[in-house]
């Protein structure tokens, strides 16, 4: 299984990205698929996770600003983020599970300035 994220880029504080992640194969393979982030110094963290069901999840620091949400049909899995602040800059990863296997995209960086 291989992920693509691709989005990033320098958007100004109060703006908004999106980033996709595209699979190789069918998503819906997938238990979940999530969106971590790190910033330089700080250990990686999630932001956002959807399952299987449609379940989603996310960190409290993206709450009312980004939504998950995936395209079954071209087996892509977006992050919406909105209202972006300079503490949202940071690699953001995609992650992908099947069962106990987990699987990780390369990451693509985002540049929130004040």
């Amino acid at each position: 299984v291989q992920l693509q994220a691709s989005g990033g880029g320098v958007v100004q504080a109060g703006g908004s990205l999106r980033l996709s992640c595209a699979a190789s194969e069918t998503i819906l393979r997938f238990n979940y698929m999530g969106w971590y982030r790190q910033a330089p110094g700080k250990q990686r963290e999630l932001v956002a996770s959807i399952s299987s069901g449609g379940f989603r999840n996310f960190a409290d620091s993206v709450k009312g600003r980004f939504t998950i949400s995936r395209d079954s049909a071209r087996n892509v899995v977006y992050l919406q983020m909105n209202s972006l602040n300079p503490e949202d800059t940071a690699v953001y990863y995609c992650n992908a599970r099947i069962s106990s296997q987990l699987y990780w995209g390369q990451g693509t960086l985002v540049t929130v300035s004040s």
